[in-house]
Order: C-alpha cells, then structure tokens, then sequence
C-alpha cells in the first residue's frame, strides 16, 4: 500500500470515530472540538494523499477508488447528523447525495467506454466549502444562529454541488453515448 493510500485509508479510519464524538458533543464541549479536530485532521488528509500522489507517483486505481469514496463518507456523516438534529434539511442531504450517485455514474460510464473523467475544479471547490462549512456548522450547531445563517451555510453547500454537478454532465454529456442512439 502507497503512503498515499494510508492517508486516505487513515481518513475512512477517523469517520466512524468523528461520528461518535459529534454525536455525543451535546454532551460535553470538549468532545465537541475533539469532533471537529477529527473532522479537521481527516479533511487535511484529503490535500495531503493527494499531493502525494502526484509528487511521488503513487497514483493507483485503489486510490482513485477509495479517494472520492472517503472523501464522500465523511461530508455525509456530518450531514446525516445535522439532518438527524433537524439542522440541515433533508431535501439539501437528498441533493448532495444524488450529485454524487450521478457523478460516480457518469464516471462508471466513461470508464466503461474507456474515458477517465478527472475531478473538475468546480469539484474541488465544492468538496473545499463543504468541508469548511461543515466546520463551521460542528463547532456553531447548538448555539443560537441567526435563522439566515443557517440558510447560508446551506447555500454554500448546495450551490457548488449542483454547479459541479452539471458541470460534469454538460462536459462529459457523450461519456452517455445518447448521441449514438439509433433512430
């Protein structure tokens, strides 16, 4: 396994353990900023595989698998929590999720007819500020928001996941063959 590897493998190691401290954070502030120093260790881990991977050519296909994979598990993790707190809306939960269902198809696809559809900046950017409003949200969930600040957090992640989204589909909308239909 490449160094690269074990960082990412490190992440999907923290989630469980970020999971359990922010559930009990309610508990104890402490456990709240051990759940956000988790949450801020493992996101670091996302830059630093990736960097890496690339300096030292450690790129491998069961990092390009487990990479993205990690990287999803934990943003939905902390979502699933504010969602079960009644913080995060369920419809915003709903479209991260098929956002990534679509991409990781579209890229099934491509892969398939033999393309490799390589991460976007515009997905880069989203898994960034997700990742720090998610933050922000772990350390500012039980304290009593200003109701428009929430709204924001929410845009912040919505927004960027849907533009990503169709961002991937509009550049790689022949990955789909549809083109190729028969009449």
């Amino acid at each position: 396994m490449t160094t690269a590897s074990k960082f990412t493998m490190a992440r999907v190691v923290m989630i469980p353990l970020f999971m359990l401290l922010f559930l009990l954070s309610p508990q104890s502030a402490a456990l709240k900023w051990a759940a956000l120093a988790v949450f801020l260790l493992a996101s670091l881990t996302d830059l630093i595989d990736g960097k890496i991977a690339r300096k030292y050519n450690q790129v491998t296909d069961f990092g390009k698998f487990l990479d993205p994979l990690a990287d999803k598990l934990l943003v939905i993790s902390a979502m699933t929590i504010l969602c079960q707190w009644n913080q995060l809306p369920a419809w915003a939960l709903m479209i991260v999720l098929a956002r990534e269902f679509a991409v990781t198809g579209l890229r099934l696809i491509a892969a398939g007819n033999g393309t490799v559809i390589a991460a976007g900046m515009s997905g880069k950017v989203k898994t960034f500020s997700t990742m720090v409003v998610l933050c922000l949200w772990i350390v500012s969930w039980d304290l009593p928001l200003i109701r428009w600040a929430r709204w924001v957090y929410i845009a912040v992640i919505v927004l960027p996941t849907l533009y990503s989204g169709v961002e991937y589909f509009v550049k790689n909308w022949s990955c789909l063959g549809l083109n190729k239909m028969k009449k």
